[in-house]
């Protein structure tokens, strides 16, 4: 190699590396750069306020009581006292069935007890004759004997045409069909001349009206609530939307809550009971119902999309003073609309990311986005 071409080949050499120092400065450069870029999100600080919360739950309206009218004696129906769907009070005559034979059984019931009665009274005698006469040793001991399981015979004979009688006054009486407690009937389902059977023919269903129960389900984690609101303790509204969408205009309470969860479901049978003078709740009607409370305390509120749930955990994003974001555990309460109550967590007069959560992770650095002008 001449020593031309050996310069040349340094000279060459000394460029690629100048060049190659100069490509990596710039790397270094425009990575260290990059760090430092912030991405652009929405914030907001986190502050305290006196919330109104309203939680809902299907509901059905259930009648406190409710019960089936059933022939309790056989016969053809003579009477319909009522009409369909009218309100009645407890002890009302509702039905009449034909009640001859019944009355004609508490006759004969009561014949057969004074004929029982004449019978002992007439053996009480002879008895008292007998030991008369047994007393001057003038009559067998067998015959005395004989009288005295007569009187006790007949005794026995009274007792069962007593209870007879009972039963037939028993059967008269069921042959008028009472209303068990006041409320409304339904519509009847047998009409004058049927034949009806003693247990089994159906004749109409009475229910109560006023009060009324709304029945819904709620989820176990609700039933220290639930409870509260039975015993009164806390200020919360009750209140049930009927189907057309307005709100009824009586308040409710907690009525009954059922004895035990269901263990399929996690859920727990709670009634409500209304007063309803108008009869605007019925039976079978499917409603919603609302529990409407205001805190007593300021509560943490922030918007429902801050939050965002890994591994069952709920998160948020907060900022801390070098414009960086950490990561946050926190403990959600009711849902207000688009709003959440935090219980734990955060604390007031932090900033936290509400807009832009997907885009960042753990430690990176933001800023705030600028809302652009309206023209």
């Amino acid at each position: 190699m001449t020593k031309n071409t050996l310069l040349t080949a340094l000279i060459v050499s000394a460029a690629l590396f100048g060049q190659s120092c100069g490509n990596k400065e710039n790397k270094q450069g425009a990575q260290q750069q990059q760090g430092e870029m912030s991405t652009p999100v929405s914030m907001v600080l986190v502050s305290k306020e006196i919330v109104s919360g309203l939680i809902s739950y299907p509901a059905t309206v259930i009648p406190l009581q409710e019960t089936e009218i059933r022939a309790e004696v056989s016969g053809y129906v003579t009477n319909i006292y009522v009409t369909d769907g009218a309100v009645v009070n407890k002890g009302q005559a509702l039905y009449e069935i034909d009640k001859t034979r019944y009355q004609a059984a508490v006759d004969q019931a009561k014949a057969n007890l004074e004929i029982a009665k004449t019978n002992l009274q007439r053996v009480e005698k002879d008895l008292q004759r007998y030991q008369s006469l047994a007393e001057k040793d003038a009559i067998a001991k067998q015959t005395l004997d004989y009288a005295g399981t007569d009187v006790n015979s007949q005794k026995a004979q009274v007792q069962a045409a007593e209870a007879a009688l009972i039963t037939a006054k028993t059967n008269l009486q069921r042959s008028v069909i009472t209303a068990p407690f006041s409320g409304t009937v339904g519509i009847s389902q047998v009409r004058n001349g049927a034949l009806v059977s003693a247990g089994s023919s159906l004749l109409n269903t009475i229910s109560s009206t006023n009060p009324i129960a709304v029945e819904f389900q709620v989820n176990e984690k609700d039933i220290s609530t639930i409870s509260k609101l039975q015993s009164k303790s806390t200020n919360a509204q009750i209140f049930a939307t009927l189907p057309d969408g307005a709100r009824y205009e009586n308040p409710g309470h907690i009525a009954t809550i059922d004895r035990a969860v269901n263990s399929q479901t996690g859920t727990l049978k709670v009634r409500a009971s209304f007063s309803n003078p108008t009869n605007a709740l019925r039976a079978g009607m499917n409603t919603t119902l609302n529990i409407e409370s205001t805190s007593t305390e300021e509560e943490i509120v922030i918007p429902y999309k801050a939050v965002f749930e890994q591994l069952g955990v709920f998160n948020v994003y907060t900022v801390n003073d070098s414009s960086k974001v950490e990561i946050k555990h926190v403990t959600l309460g009711n849902k207000l609309n688009d709003k959440v109550i935090i219980k734990s967590g955060l604390n007031a007069g932090e900033k936290i990311v509400i807009e832009g959560v997907a885009s960042i992770r753990p430690g990176a650095k933001v800023s705030e986005q600028q809302t652009p002008e309206k023209k």
